[in-house]
């Protein structure tokens, strides 16, 4: 007869965990299917709207016209509601559309096919295919460089011969990284810095998380309070009718603060894992980069050689190559690609004729392959969030969607409230679709015709609707994971979305303080 278990006995019970990012993901693309179900499709009347940039140019994007919002309808006079069946419910045959798969779909898009709809969305400037092409070109492009072993190379010497200069790192490239997000909007570029700089912080006794921070946590900051960055707040300055570079010193003044408090917080997070390793969230992932650069030390064939400086002196020109073309001449997704392919092609050409590490020819084309299954996870993340866009109908202001119909509501919630509580409800407001339409610019567009005229009906200054905008879209880009620039960082840092959420959480609610007291003090001054 068995003996009843033991306390000792008994299994421990396992800690809960959160779930896998694509696994919440697809938990919100299913309320996004149910949300058609009770929500009716709505649509906006459009117009292009010019506005001129910064350096006199003028552009011109399509935006809704707040005041022309109506219910779409069926034939028969009912509102449409565009219910998402669980598979694609149609398929076009040339003339005719034919159903595969019994349902009352609206559309042809599926709860199922969510992925494969949201990876094929869009164009090459943007999400998703765009930006899924630029992310595996980039890890392409760096599993070439990588390969040649001059970024390793390269961190030894540097320890070996500047020490006395590691002080001054952090502050130097966190500075750098968030006037790059400030001046021309770096984001998802902060993925090929993090592919150099984790190795090198790791080597130098910090973790991946410190150079996480250092890149894309200090673009986020500059991208959430900058006073000229095109992407962001030029075009909502633009379509809000408020001048560009309008309320530059203020935000400046935000720039500096923000970044200083972002900097203080790496600057303790690093002296602690300096001083106790084992306190890093990813002692245990880190562990692979300090594995291979332990690897590489013990070595004594591998001096750092003259192929290795060519290598780095690619990069290094390569990088002003790509920040001269954004700053002088807007180069975005497609041309930006294309410099880090060229970059990695000529560090790999470079290896073979060097013979950098043994390398051959069919080198150049196994570590690109290696270098974009890399991120292929990240990529997997922007189609998926373009999944949840397309559930709900898509982020047209012209073609009926749900999405339409809640920024009309929330606009209505908005506009009679006391103008502190309207600019913070904008500020939440701003930062929950964020996670639906995760690009700056396109946010802009969609939102700001319409929160434009709901701070003047609250008795608010347009230019604190856009500062609500930017502060609101900005600092939540450091935790939704439809956010392309922030997983595939990650992924490049082997970090875990989880624990990098559970790591940023305390960063984020002071840094949501400080937005909150920077749209109280906009109130205060006035700012116009």
């Amino acid at each position: 007869m068995s003996q009843p278990p033991t306390e000792e006995s008994r299994p421990a019970p396992q800690a809960w965990r959160m779930p896998d990012a694509y696994i919440i993901i697809f938990f919100v693309v299913v309320l996004a299917a149910a949300a058609t179900y009770v929500i009716p499709a709505g649509y906006f009347e459009t117009e292009r709207r010019t506005y001129t940039t910064e350096d006199g140019s003028t552009r011109s994007r399509v935006v809704p016209i707040p005041e022309s919002f109506q219910i779409a309808q069926t034939p028969e006079g009912e509102p449409l509601f565009l219910t998402v069946s669980l598979f694609s419910g149609e398929a076009d045959l040339g003339d005719r559309r034919v159903h595969y798969f019994p349902g009352n779909a609206s559309g042809d898009t599926g709860l199922f096919n969510y992925l494969f709809e949201g990876m094929t969305a869009g164009t090459k400037y943007g999400s998703a295919v765009g930006v899924i092409a630029f992310i595996l070109v980039i890890g392409g492009a760096f599993g070439i460089i990588m390969r040649t072993g001059a970024v390793e190379n390269g961190i030894l010497l540097l320890i070996r011969k500047a020490r006395f200069a590691h002080g001054l790192l952090i502050p130097a490239l966190f500075l750098s990284f968030s006037l790059g997000g400030a001046i021309f909007g770096m984001s998802e570029e902060a993925i090929a810095f993090a592919m150099l700089l984790v190795p090198l912080f790791i080597a130098l006794g910090y973790d991946s998380l410190t150079a996480v921070m250092v890149t894309y946590l200090a673009t986020q900051i500059g991208f959430a309070t900058s006073w000229m960055n095109p992407f962001g707040v030029g075009i909502a300055q633009g379509l809000a009718d408020v001048p560009v570079m309008s309320g530059a010193p203020f935000r400046m003044g935000l720039w500096l603060v923000f970044t200083l408090v972002g900097l203080a917080y790496v600057l303790w997070h690093a002296r602690r894992v300096k001083a106790r390793p084992e306190l890093s969230p990813t002692h245990a992932s880190d562990a692979w980069f300090r594995e291979r650069e332990d690897a590489l030390a013990a070595r004594t064939d591998n001096p750092f050689r003259p192929g290795h400086g060519i290598v780095l002196g690619i990069v290094g020109l390569g990088v002003v190559w790509i920040v001269y073309g954004v700053v002088r001449h807007q180069f975005f997704i497609p041309e930006i690609a294309t410099q880090f392919f060229i970059i990695g092609l000529a560090c790999g050409i470079t290896g073979v004729i060097c013979r950098l590490e043994g390398m051959r020819l069919n080198d150049i084309a196994s570590s690109f392959r290696k270098g974009a299954a890399d991120l292929l996870g990240a990529a997997l993340i922007v189609g998926m969030g373009k999944g949840i866009i397309i559930m709900l109908g898509g982020d047209q202001p012209g073609s009926p969607s749900v999405l339409n119909t809640v920024l009309h509501h929330a606009g209505g919630w908005i506009g009679p409230l006391p103008e502190w509580l309207s600019v913070t409800v904008m500020f939440f407001f701003q930062g929950a679709l964020n996670f639906f339409v995760p690009s700056g610019s396109g946010q802009a567009a969609l939102t700001m015709p319409i929160m434009a005229p709901l701070a003047d009906l609250a008795g608010v200054e347009r230019q604190m609707a856009v500062l609500a905008f930017q502060l609101g879209d900005g600092l939540t880009n450091l935790v939704i994971p439809t956010s392309a620039a922030l997983m595939g960082t990650l992924a490049v840092a082997r970090i875990d979305y989880l624990i990098w959420l559970r790591f940023i959480f305390r960063l984020q609610l002071i840094l949501g303080t400080l937005a909150l007291a920077a749209l109280g003090l906009g109130l205060l001054v006035g700012l116009r």
